[in-house]
């Protein structure tokens, strides 16, 4: 990593959010600002890589074809969502949260999500300095974030089929993946970063290695603790109630597992 390889992604970043902000406010739908995100993230990581020299080795290829996967699918899912759907219900409540002061709140709200994508992006080029050939662990790293992206995009094909099948009734998906966990997608989308430790085993450097893990523990405190799963399912127990409380009974959260009985006194309650 050098200065350039780490100056011009967070730049690219911060114009590119500040973009997607000014999106959002013609068009009043936030799902293009997530759309605008992942894209974001995932070129910006390759330029990094590329600044750094890293794409003219294997390691460095590896890398950028496993950013353009992930970034390539989320974008083009959540673009193609965004067409039909109406304002996200977590963006929603911020924004009538913040009230007269919504332009400014969500402009530093989207900055902020910027420095979000940085701290991935330096997780990325920490886990491919200094090596120039492959090794076991990259290889170990492609097959978790194949199997992380394929994941997700099974579990939003199971989704967006649900919804299809089911317009305009408000019931609870709990059909494939998500019979075994509340949030599929999610798991998946935090697997994914995983695979950036992985392949910074290759480096034997600590620092790489801990730098690295900053991409999976960022994620999973955010997709589980602040804006993932916490406004979602405010939202769907306001708009779903018992049906969706009995689904939180059944299935876990995040991690995948085995659906557990009903505890029919609790549901007696």
């Amino acid at each position: 990593m050098n200065a350039l390889s780490m100056i011009v992604p967070l730049i690219f970043l911060s114009l590119g959010m500040a973009a997607a902000w000014a999106v959002q406010r013609k068009t009043g739908n936030s799902g293009w600002v997530d759309m605008a995100w992942s894209a974001l993230t995932g070129i910006a990581a390759i330029i990094g890589l590329a600044l750094a020299g890293v794409l003219t080795t294997e390691p460095g290829i590896v890398a950028a074809l496993i950013l353009a996967l992930w970034a390539a699918r989320l974008a083009v899912h959540i673009g193609g969502r965004s067409r039909f759907a109406g304002e996200d219900p977590r963006y929603a409540a911020l924004i009538e949260e913040w009230g007269n002061a919504a332009p400014q709140q969500l402009f530093k709200f989207l900055q902020i999500q910027a420095v979000v994508s940085f701290i991935l992006v330096i997780s990325v080029m920490a886990a491919t300095t200094g090596v120039a050939t492959l090794t076991h662990f990259h290889l170990a790293a492609l097959a978790v974030a194949v199997i992380a992206i394929t994941g997700e995009a099974i579990s939003d094909r199971q989704l967006s089929e649900f919804r299809r099948e089911n317009k305009g009734f408000k019931g609870i998906c709990d059909v494939g993946l998500w019979r075994w966990s509340r949030h599929p997608n999610y798991f998946f989308e935090w697997l994914y970063w995983c695979a950036w430790p992985v392949m910074a085993l290759s480096t034997g450097s600590p620092l790489a290695i801990a730098a690295s893990l900053l991409a999976p523990a960022l994620m999973y405190y955010l997709l589980v603790h602040v804006s993932g799963i916490p406004p979602l399912e405010k939202h769907m127990l306001a708009s779903r109630g018992e049906r969706f409380r009995q689904y939180q009974q059944r299935v876990n959260a995040f991690f995948p597992g085995p659906p557990r009985p009903l505890d029919f006194k609790e549901t007696a309650k």
